[in-house]
């Protein structure tokens, strides 16, 4: 298990929010696991339940958000996960060029469970829709407060503006899948 501890843009400090981990719990059956757990989160706006299937701009509001770039490449892959359970994926040629949407036949899964001051959201993508790893990954947040406040965090920021197409936020690897004799070790 890998356990990441996001950090916010120091431009947009959150209002209640103290801190979000991210963890990539594991690779088994078809599916990529992660986690992500948001410290005092009671005044946590989230958008209202909306069921499975594609949406964009799912960063406008609370969204939790996986990036992927294959060993080597400039080229990646962008994962938005809303707890309303709307997903998207994009593949991007470089930073912010040449965006499609990523052919997407099985849809990932995500829940978000809160109590007292802690919400975990869960997601599920599988397998098959991944680029190819191992990749330099970043695993960030878009979170929305009540007050309407809005965060970024990420394993690392750039500079200027927050932006986690930025080659800055790929600290993270995700490794490759244990080979299938290993899985229920």
């Amino acid at each position: 298990m890998q356990t990441h501890r996001l950090i916010p843009h120091p431009k947009h400090p959150p209002l209640a929010v103290s801190a979000i981990e991210a963890c990539v719990i594991g690779q088994q059956e078809h599916w990529l696991l992660l986690r992500w757990r948001v410290e005092h989160a009671a005044k946590l706006a989230v958008p209202p339940f909306a069921g499975r299937g594609r949406a964009d701009g799912l960063w406008r509001t609370t969204c939790f958000e996986l990036f992927l770039r294959s060993e080597g490449g400039t080229a990646y892959t962008e994962f938005n996960l809303s707890p309303s359970e709307r997903w998207a994926a994009y593949d991007f040629t470089a930073p912010r060029t040449g965006m499609r949407e990523r052919p997407i036949p099985r849809e990932p899964a995500c829940n978000l469970r809160r109590g007292g001051t802690v919400a975990i959201f869960d997601a599920a993508i599988p397998l098959a829709v991944l680029p190819q790893t191992p990749a330099a990954m970043a695993l960030t947040a878009v979170i929305e407060e009540e007050s309407g406040t809005l965060t970024y965090w990420a394993l690392a920021h750039p500079p200027a503006a927050p932006d986690f197409h930025d080659p800055a936020c790929f600290t993270a690897t995700l490794a490759a899948p244990p080979p299938a004799s290993e899985e229920g070790a």
